[in-house]
């Protein structure tokens, strides 16, 4: 019996090293060299994991810099340029600095803007909530208030405000990773630049229903009427689909689209003074008095350009 029990050890143990063997020789042969600077990239890494980057995390955004001959559409927007930085120089090669970005929250649809006109009792998702109808209220491109935004983001930068029923971004925390962005199935959040110290215009307002439609569903929702792209004079804001946009890489912040929206659909962020829209609107009213006096003038001497013509034609 005693040897039975030793016989059996020792085939065990003699199988159990050739197996070893085997598998060692096998790891051998077929090992994938992996490049050291995937470690060091990833070692540079904010290690959120958070997919902002497009990348399933931080290691697989590691292995495609490395992978890649440049760092074009290779951004990491939760460690930003300083990160960037750090990775181009393990890389030796250069990285492109990106303007800072933020999330904002295109809907102006408060509790007291956008009154409900039905109440909702199924499960407290957004997404849930508009596969089955448009929403609480007479608003279909508004926000659905159930918090999918809050609960995507993992950097604690987003609360829904019970008083209007809205998400509140914390610019302070906020990473831009895009998180919230893909959570809302109603696109109400975006990713736009902060803005030279953070000051920056939108318009927070995604209903393209006509004038009259929206602004009955929401007393501050754009209504298409277009004097804010009439205003602007450095081209920066588009009328599409009746609703407004202004692009951030163009806007000045001069602030007179904000001052002269009728419904107060356009929000300016972080000035350092309260908006003052009758010098606004006075200083607009007199370029406008300005532009139509040139232009007067100008259909004047062509008139009279015109008409001296016929003159010239006989004296020669």
């Amino acid at each position: 019996m005693t040897q039975t029990i030793i016989w059996t050890i020792a085939i065990v143990t003699a199988l159990g090293l050739v197996l070893a063997l085997v598998l060692y020789l096998v790891a051998e042969k077929f090992k994938v060299e992996e490049d050291p600077r995937i470690d060091e990239v990833e070692k540079t890494m904010p290690g959120a994991n958070c997919g902002g980057c497009g990348f399933a995390g931080c290691r697989a955004f590691a292995e495609a810099a490395v992978s890649s001959e440049t760092l074009d559409g290779i951004f990491c927007p939760v460690g930003g340029n300083d990160t960037m930085a750090k990775v181009a120089g393990i890389l030796g090669i250069e990285a492109v600095a990106k303007a800072p970005m933020v999330a904002v929250v295109r809907c102006n649809g408060t509790c007291q803007n956008r009154p409900k006109v039905n109440d909702y009792d199924g499960y407290p998702s957004c997404r849930v909530k508009a596969s089955l109808y448009s929403g609480d209220t007479a608003c279909a491109w508004g926000c659905l208030g159930c918090g999918d935004c809050v609960a995507a983001c993992t950097f604690g930068a987003l609360s829904m405000d019970p008083e209007t029923g809205l998400p509140v971004v914390d610019e302070a925390k906020c990473t831009a990773c895009g998180a919230c962005v893909k959570a809302c199935p109603k696109s109400v959040m975006e990713l736009r630049a902060k803005g030279p110290r953070g000051m920056r215009e939108y318009v927070s307002c995604l209903n393209r229903d006509k004038g009259p439609s929206a602004k009955k569903a929401c007393a501050a929702a754009c209504i298409g009427c277009g004097i804010c792209v009439k205003t602007c004079t450095h081209g920066a804001i588009v009328l599409e689909n009746n609703v407004a946009y202004i692009d951030s890489s163009k806007c000045k912040l001069c602030r007179e689209c904000e001052a002269l929206c009728p419904t107060g659909a356009i929000h300016g962020v972080n000035f350092p003074k309260p908006l003052d829209k009758d010098a606004v609107k006075a200083r607009v009213q007199e370029r406008q008095r300005k532009a139509r006096e040139a232009a007067a003038a100008a259909a004047k001497a062509a008139a009279e350009a015109a008409a001296q013509e016929p003159q010239k034609k006989e004296e020669e």
